[in-house]
């Protein structure tokens, strides 16, 4: 088991920052963001072109090594090296969050095993944030990324995602669209997707609907840049909250570990309770009672 702590002057080497860039509009990278990419001595880019267009827009004159996935293993001991010497890095992705269907993984590895302190910071994630205004239900979710591009192997990924009841979150290609969307309509049936294009850039659109009608649509108006897929998860076959008691469920919960607020919190969210009144009546308590 590895413990990491940082506190001020007991580092012994330099820090691997793991910062998010903006994933569209400029604007929405963060103030420490900028201030880590300042201060490290090197920033680590997947396509120093990219990062060098986002470091002159904010005047931040910094030192990039190229860093990606065809030559990330030769790079990684000259980094530790770097970082063991007491130099910070900033590693970085053209746009999102390092390590998320981009390179970075294996720096963070390395760094853990020799006991650098790797610090990630909040930002920009195109998953997520496309998610929360699609209109499908955010908890839960799972991302899986980008798709196999073979037809066989993705009707196989999905056969056995389908019954997965969280929504599901992919990267797709804007020329395999059509084909991706008319598998899972094959796999999963005509369920609610939402096709999310050139997220938070000018052309930003949102497309909500039934596969049948997402697949008519491109078919007659075909799009281009980068997209998010977002899929329904498979509608539950466990009875509603009319047959079971909400109380019940709380107790299982309770059972597996969790807290007792936390059960009656997560109960009530899911199944859209009153949280105070869910809580009165688990503990016996008069909800008229302030």
């Amino acid at each position: 088991m590895k413990i990491q702590k940082s506190f001020k002057g007991e580092e012994k080497s330099g820090k691997l920052y793991l910062v998010p860039t903006p994933i569209g509009n400029l604007q929405d990278i963060s103030l420490r963001a900028l201030e880590v990419l300042k201060a490290v001595d090197v920033i680590c880019a997947e396509d120093t072109r990219n990062t060098g267009q986002l470091l002159k827009h904010f005047s931040i004159p910094g030192r990039q090594v190229s860093f990606h996935e065809h030559n990330a293993r030769e790079k990684i001991p000259g980094l530790l090296a770097l970082l063991e010497a007491g130099q910070s890095i900033a590693q970085v992705s053209d746009a999102g969050m390092p390590s998320i269907s981009d390179p970075g993984h294996d720096l963070v590895l390395a760094a853990i095993e020799k006991d650098i302190p790797v610090i990630a910071l909040p930002g920009p994630s195109a998953g997520l944030t496309g998610l929360i205004a699609s209109g499908l239900l955010p908890q839960p979710h799972v991302f899986y990324g980008f798709l196999p591009r073979k037809k066989g192997q993705q009707r196989a990924f999905f056969e056995s995602k389908k019954d997965y009841p969280e929504t599901q979150i992919y990267y797709e290609s804007p020329y395999r669209l059509v084909d991706t969307l008319t598998n899972i309509k094959e796999v999963y049936g005509n369920r609610q997707v939402v096709l999310v294009r050139e997220l938070t850039k000018l052309y930003e659109e949102y497309q909500r609907g039934y596969c049948e009608e997402i697949i008519a649509h491109l078919e007659s108006n075909p799009v281009k840049g980068e997209c998010l897929l977002l899929v329904a998860g498979a509608q539950s076959s466990r009875p509603s909250t009319e047959v079971i008691d909400p109380l019940e469920l709380v107790e299982e919960l309770i059972a597996q570990g969790e807290k007792t607020n936390h059960a009656i919190k997560k109960i009530a969210k899911t199944y859209g309770l009153n949280r105070q009144e869910l809580y009165h009546s688990y503990h016996g308590l008069d909800s008229e009672v302030d």
